[in-house]
């Protein structure tokens, strides 16, 4: 028990570090939360009841695992987002810059869940793992430098779990999430003598909730249906400004809410070989209007986000060739909650398909090793910038462009029943 407790704070620590990246998911959402999901795209994610990672997707599936399990998993996120110039301008007297590379960078995002029985019918769960990340940054010349260079959002998601089976046919679930977020965004600054710049940084952590029921509707099929409560934050740090005693340094502020999410899945066994799975989640990212940074009480920094809802879908497959090999895979479709009149620097996020391929091998009686890989496809998108046009035409410039964005993920994971 004290080497359980004492992974579960190593792993803490490593998913604060490591949660950083070009989100994998719409927005700033991370869905890379299991490898054993990764396969099928994580359709059927809130039915399926796999392993222990349904601690996140559902926690109501516990009732379907073993009476003690733990699983580990790591997921490589390798994107890449390359903006190419159509038309920008700098502010006056500056030269325009490059296209600054590939804004994109490998991160490593981990997950840990335990479960452990205490009753046939009652189970126990806790799952660490990171649902919000970002990280762009560009070279430091860049055309949009003053619009962004570095924009990162770290978060690690602690989610104690409870769940019960009412009778064979229904089993719910209940889990408490304590969220942490650490968030920096840098820029440059136009000056009359120069260039300079500024560096925004802070952190918060808030309560947030999740539920979830499962249905047995025969031996073969069951539906899922769960949801994740929105997550209130206000950040405050600091603003760091260096070129000019004008620029703003000192104590900030940033209101940034995360959005409530519904997913319902079906998961249904065709023939003992084959299992098909769909899912329909709904996330409701238009809790995020703006940006608004605080210094002093006055806004230093507004950005217009206006952000919508979305949909995603998935449909996957497992075919089972015998007790040690199971195949995986899965396609998937991410509605973006970015506008394409409001598409930035900071987040050129777009509508993305996914198709994915993963397996698992159990190399003991009470050993598994799942792995998946995964390749996304973002529709080329637009950015018309002119939030500095807008607001100070000599300050900014405008960057005016389109982004060519693609992501590879790989996933290995490791669970042992006890």
């Amino acid at each position: 028990m004290i080497f359980r407790k004492k992974l579960l704070l190593e792993f803490a620590g490593l998913t604060l570090a490591a949660a950083s990246c070009t989100a994998a998911a719409s927005g700033i959402g991370i869905l890379e939360d299991s490898a054993s999901g990764l396969g099928n795209a994580f359709a059927g994610g809130a039915a399926i009841a796999a392993d222990a990672s349904t601690i996140y997707f559902n926690p109501a599936g516990m009732t379907y695992l073993p009476d003690s399990q733990l699983a580990v998993a790591i997921n490589a996120i390798d994107p890449t987002a390359k903006f190419s110039d159509g038309g920008s301008a700098a502010p006056a007297l500056r030269p325009l810059g490059t296209n600054g590379g590939n804004a994109g960078s490998l991160a490593w995002v981990p997950n840990i869940y335990f479960e452990q029985a205490v009753t046939p019918a009652l189970r126990l769960g806790l799952g660490i793992n990171a649902p919000f990340g970002l990280k762009t940054s560009y070279d430091a010349g860049w055309i949009g430098r003053f619009q962004a260079l570095k924009s990162s959002v770290k978060t690690i998601n602690i989610n104690p779990s409870v769940a019960y089976r009412i009778n064979d046919t229904v089993s719910l679930g209940f889990g408490l999430d304590y969220q942490r977020i650490r968030g920096e965004l840098t820029s440059a600054v136009n000056l009359v003598v120069g260039e300079g710049s500024t560096a925004m940084t802070g952190s918060d952590a808030a309560w947030g909730y999740n539920f979830g029921a499962l249905f047995k509707l025969s031996p073969q099929t069951r539906i899922g249906l769960a949801y994740r409560s929105r997550i209130k934050y206000n950040l405050k740090g600091s603003v760091v400004s260096i070129g000019s005693p004008l620029l703003p340094n000192g104590p900030a502020s940033l209101e940034l809410t995360v959005p409530d999410s519904f997913s319902a899945s079906v998961f249904h066994s065709l023939d003992g070989k084959w299992d098909l799975m769909a899912d329909a989640t709904r996330t409701r990212w238009s809790v995020l209007q703006q940006l608004n940074v605080l210094a002093s009480g006055t806004s230093i920094l507004v950005v217009p986000e206006n952000w919508r809802d979305t949909w995603r879908v998935a449909a996957g497959a497992s075919y089972h060739y015998n007790e040690k090999w199971l195949a995986r895979i899965g396609v998937g479709y991410d509605q973006s909650p970015v506008p394409d009149a409001y598409r930035t620097a900071r987040v050129p996020d777009s509508d993305r398909s996914e198709l994915t391929v993963g397996g698992q091998y159990k190399f003991a009686q009470n050993d598994a090793l799942d792995f998946a890989y995964s390749h996304l496809f973002f529709k080329n998108s637009s950015i018309n910038d002119l939030q500095g046009v807008a607001a100070a035409p000599t300050s900014k410039g405008n960057l005016v462009g389109s982004y060519k964005v693609s992501a590879n993920i790989l996933s290995v994971q490791y669970t042992h029943n006890f």
